[in-house]
């Protein structure tokens, strides 16, 4: 019997560094409950990302539009869609941390593969 592992990628921009965002990705889970399953990497050289040919399609098109950041999530016996709104809600709870400037513009965008497609979580 296979076990089904969710993922999903968050490209988003954020002007702290790649420590510092780790540093707080503790109290942010923290805040937002994730599951203890959820794994997270982040990644801050978008061209090293690992993937099929439209994942990382997606991810030339973030670093043309000036992401600098991927976050790679997945959550052991949990569907694609539900590891991407786990990985929302983490960013939505960096977006308030001191990650961001007051003020600052979030640019972000979540992807995951539905029926072999990466579409994006509106």
């Amino acid at each position: 019997m296979t076990t089904k592992t969710g993922k999903a990628y968050a490209f988003f921009n954020c002007g702290s560094s790649k420590e510092k965002i780790e540093e707080e990705l503790p109290f942010t889970r923290k805040c937002v409950k994730t599951p203890g399953e959820l794994e997270l990497s982040l990644i801050d050289d978008i061209s090293s990302l690992k993937g099929d040919s439209q994942l990382l399609q997606i991810a030339e098109e973030s670093k043309e539009a000036g992401i600098n950041y991927v976050m790679e999530a997945t959550y052991p016996n949990a569907t694609n869609h539900k590891t991407a709104d786990e990985l929302a809600s983490i960013l939505n709870q960096a977006y308030q941390s001191p990650l961001y400037e007051d003020g600052e513009t979030f640019i972000g965008e979540i992807f995951y593969k539905l029926n072999g497609e990466y579409v994006s979580r509106e």
